[in-house]
């Protein structure tokens, strides 16, 4: 029984997901320019010529990548507004989901945008977009709410909020390699560096 235009377009969707998925883990173990379509194929299981028929060039494949993380980041950031909990409960929960493996693959392809000057411009822009500035405005109120209630460690919120982010990016700046006697810290441990001392 041939399948009806709605299942062919869950069909090209999924098709497509595969091959995005795909070009996550290549590019960021091998960067863009150590990539080559043929290794996303294969990553993939699919041919190179199907490949084509979803995205014309690797260039192409990684913007859309890039697009993707950054949409991520940003909704995912300013979802910590809904969560249930304290503001500690709520930057925890936070942390967790930026710290798990897609979390951590997406910093490698945006880390790839901010140190490689072989990226596409079109790359760079969109990371220009996506301002620390903004990050620190969405998690303020949090930031505030958790020093007023004394969960989260006294001092100004926009030094506290820069810390956050250079203490996660570091860790998984130093989780890439994965290096020898390296390990994550349990985000409990972590978030110890952000509470008020009892």
């Amino acid at each position: 029984m041939p399948l009806n235009e709605e299942q062919l377009q869950q069909k090209r969707d999924e098709r497509r997901e595969q091959i995005l998925s795909a070009a996550l883990k290549v590019f960021a173990r091998r960067g863009l320019i150590g990539t080559k379509m043929s290794m996303i194929s294969e990553e993939a299981g699919i041919s190179q010529g199907l490949m084509y028929r979803y995205f014309t060039s690797k260039d192409e494949l990684f913007i859309t990548l890039v697009e993707r993380a950054i949409q991520g980041s940003i909704e995912g950031t300013r979802q910590i507004h809904q969560m249930p909990g304290s503001p500690l409960e709520k930057l925890t929960r936070l942390t967790e989901e930026i710290l798990d493996e897609d979390g951590q693959l997406y910093f490698l392809l945006m880390h790839q945008v901010r140190t490689s000057d072989e990226v596409p411009e079109k790359a760079k822009a969109l990371l220009e977009y996506a301002s620390m500035d903004m990050y620190v405005d969405m998690l303020k109120p949090v930031f505030e709410e958790g020093q007023k209630n004394g969960d989260l460690a006294e001092g100004d919120i926009s030094e506290l909020i820069s810390c956050y982010f250079t203490v996660i990016s570091g860790l998984m700046t130093l989780n890439i390699p994965k290096i020898k006697g390296f390990q994550l810290p349990r985000v409990e441990l972590l978030m110890r560096m952000f509470t008020r001392p009892q």
